[in-house]
């Protein structure tokens, strides 16, 4: 879909794109056909898609398979009706549970990015080729370095995580600030063990609220995440080998082996 289409488009239906929902559509066609190729759909598959905007995503899809979109905005949602063969759900995707589905494909709204790809991974599927901002793609994938981060642990411990390609601003309408990615997303056991998740996740939230303290300082600072008692964290900190090196310094294994401590001094 060409940039004057699509602002032929959203003038028909009165849509001004709102930076506040990431309204940026995908306007270069090749691209499009790539990240479509990337997901190997056929026939059985079910394919959900979150935020098909104009449908650039969904008009290639519907071709090869069954398609459930959804969109939040109203008027999007009028126009997305025309598509042949596809279930459309007109909703706020955080605030919803998500229809059965095998593969995920999407243009993510990027101020949601964080909340939805955790919430994706609360489901069984095959695996997503989604696309983010590429910092935020960046810091998905990265295990060590200064993109290591909470989003980094918390990806590594449910998914597969790759960036299948960077593709440029200037393939959005409007054209944003930064570039972006297509990530392909593949859920799977996770890779170690640890004796309690909550405990785990609170650990790592924890520690990378303040990455440049060493882990002490962090653990204590937020003391109030895991227990009643300031006296106790205290205590367990001390028991912590490593207390003195800072989280980025840190695996995600070795970081699972930080909250098995915690967690067996503390009832969640």
């Amino acid at each position: 879909m060409e940039k004057n289409d699509v602002v032929s488009i959203l003038s028909f239906l009165d849509i001004k794109p709102l930076k506040r929902f990431s309204q940026h559509f995908l306007i270069d066609d090749s691209i499009a056909e790539r990240i479509v190729d990337y997901a190997e759909l056929s026939k059985k598959d079910t394919v959900l898609e979150i935020g098909p905007g104009l449908g650039v995503l969904t008009k290639k899809m519907v071709k090869k398979a069954n398609v459930t979109g959804i969109e939040k905005d109203k008027k999007l949602c009028g126009y997305l009706k025309k598509i042949p063969n596809l279930t459309l759900i007109n909703n706020d995707v955080l605030k919803i549970d998500f229809p059965r589905f095998d593969k995920i494909v999407s243009n993510l709204p990027y101020k949601i990015s964080s909340p939805v790809t955790f919430k994706i991974l609360e489901y069984d599927f095959k695996f997503g080729v989604l696309m983010y901002q590429k910092e935020f793609a960046e810091r998905m994938t990265a295990l060590s370095g200064k993109d290591y981060s909470r989003i980094s642990v918390n990806i590594y411990y449910r998914a597969e995580c790759k960036i299948l390609e960077n593709v440029p601003r200037n393939a959005f309408y409007p054209m944003p600030k930064v570039d972006s990615a297509v990530v392909l997303l593949k859920p799977r056991k996770p890779p170690f063990r640890v004796e309690n998740e909550k405990i785990f996740f609170k650990t790592v939230d924890a520690l990378f609220s303040q990455r440049r303290k060493k882990m002490r300082n962090s653990l204590l600072n937020n003391w109030k995440k895991f227990t009643d008692e300031k006296t106790k964290m205290e205590f367990i900190v001390e028991s912590i080998k490593s207390k003195n090196k800072r989280p980025e310094e840190l695996t995600p294994e070795e970081l699972g082996e930080i909250s098995d401590i915690i967690a067996k001094h503390i009832t969640p």
